[in-house]
């Protein structure tokens, strides 16, 4: 009979090693899997995002005329975007798309100087939306806008032109 050395245990079985490197294996298989569905399950859905339509907007009443003065703007929704509806000094009812064509900032009319103004960088547009200064790569999107109801209670409807 062999006496066991001072200071060790007595030696494991077979079994227990076998089932103890098993749970291990599983807790770190478990580990990376997770981190893996951790850091591509983000990536794919940045690199592939959701298909959405915007619903089509035909039209929308963007307010009335009679609370519109002569040389100023108002923004409105046009389906999910913003526009913008303004009267020029010469009584003339225009809308555009609000959207600034450099980085997607919200556009607003300065009636002091007449020109529609993007704030983000200082960019200007004149009242038919085209740019006249600053970083705005291409022009407005024009609106059609039409008068609806009986002089004086008009409204303004604006659609895709």
């Amino acid at each position: 009979m062999s006496v066991p050395e001072i200071g060790k245990g007595a030696p494991a079985t077979p079994d227990v090693d076998g089932r103890r490197r098993a749970f291990l294996d599983a807790v770190l298989a478990f580990g990376f899997v997770s981190t893996a569905i951790a850091i591509v399950y983000p990536v794919s859905r940045y690199l592939v995002p959701p298909e959405s339509e915007e619903p089509a907007t035909a039209s929308v009443v963007a307010g009335k005329l009679s609370t519109l003065a002569v040389n100023s703007g108002v923004i409105f929704r046009f389906g999910s975007k913003a526009g913008l509806v303004l009267r020029t000094p010469e009584g003339e009812v225009r809308a555009f798309n609000a959207t600034c064509t450099h980085l997607d900032c919200t556009v607003q009319y300065k009636a002091e100087t007449s020109q529609i103004w993007c704030p983000c960088h200082n960019g200007f547009y004149d009242l038919a939306g085209n740019v006249t200064s600053g970083p705005p790569p291409r022009p407005l999107e024009r609106f059609a806008v039409n008068l609806r109801g009986e002089p004086g209670d008009e409204d303004i409807v604006v659609s895709r032109a």
